[in-house]
């Protein structure tokens, strides 16, 4: 069930054409990737969903109705570009955006001492924002997204600022409010990122979407009948040899060597078979193309 769809959407700044008739559809409880490079789109469809500006043409339909003001209230933005007030203190200014999002200010502060708990900040509550470093400022804003529990959660670049460790812990919390139901729109540059966090992706370039679907779907559809097989690095390899398979790649190790193939699919349980007759067939996996690889051909080739 789609909890959040863009159909044909259009936008047109000037002689700049930013959309071009792009759809999506985000399924209620997925991590929906909003994949693109710089100046592709993302953040204009972004400002087209959070209603700070308006399509040219096109519809989008949040929960089964078309998007309207009122919707605003169940949507949680985190923007690329951070927002907060630089001489206002931390947690005056997390209650002041809480209330704008619909909470009263007892229970907005009673769940912001929870988030700030955990995540190690509450000695920053009376700190001015011009006190903290990026990162800093980065978790009270990710707090303040996710408060009010909206129903939709829409982070773009949510790791900007971060280092390794800060970013694993909010990419651990994204992954946790995926479980507890959350419908989310990630837009990143990060591949790897993509690869563990999203069910389902869009990649826009140059104004369209070339390409979508869930991620697992993907992957299979650009596989190229890639082989990672390991055997002992005694055995000569001019034995397993044999039509319909080649060598992409040997790498040789101490006790062992990595051969990477492309094996036709009929030939497949042949060739494993042939190696089994023949050695230690030590490990065999398939090599599926990451997302990274798939970003940059899909974009190339356009």
């Amino acid at each position: 069930m789609a909890l959040f769809s863009v159909k044909d959407v259009s936008k047109t700044y000037s002689n700049y054409k930013a959309l071009d008739r792009v759809s999506i559809e985000v399924e209620k409880g997925e991590v929906f990737g909003l994949l693109g490079p710089n100046g592709a789109g993302k953040t204009t469809l972004i400002r087209i969903i959070n209603q700070i500006t308006a399509p040219d043409e096109g519809e989008i339909f949040f929960m089964g109705e078309k998007l309207r003001a009122e919707h605003v209230q169940m949507i949680g933005y985190l923007p690329e570009e951070r927002g907060l007030y630089k001489k206002m203190k931390v947690g005056d200014q997390a209650i002041y955006l809480a209330e704008l999002k619909g909470l009263k200010k007892a229970e907005a502060k009673k769940r912001l001492e929870f988030w700030f708990e955990k995540f190690e900040i509450s000695s920053w509550w009376d700190k001015k924002v011009e006190e903290l470093s990026k990162g800093m400022q980065q978790k009270v804003q990710f707090i303040t997204t996710i408060l009010h529990e909206p129903k939709l959660l829409i982070f773009d670049e949510p790791f900007s600022g971060f280092d390794p460790i800060n970013a694993n812990l909010l990419k651990q919390e994204i992954l946790s409010l995926k479980e507890k139901g959350a419908t989310i729109i990630f837009s990143t540059h990060n591949m790897e990122s993509v690869e563990e966090i999203c069910d389902s992706i869009a990649l826009i370039n140059k104004s369209k979407k070339i390409l979508d679907g869930k991620v697992t779907e993907i992957k299979q559809r650009f596989n190229e009948n890639l082989y990672e097989i390991i055997i002992p690095s005694s055995f000569n390899i001019e034995e397993i040899k044999m039509e319909g398979v080649e060598i992409r790649a040997i790498t040789p190790k101490q006790l062992t060597q990595e051969l990477v193939l492309k094996i036709d699919n009929e030939q497949k349980a042949d060739f494993i078979s042939r190696i089994i007759s023949k050695t230690n067939l030590i490990s065999y996996r398939e090599l599926l193309p990451s997302m990274n690889q798939i970003f940059i051909n899909a974009v190339s080739k356009q």
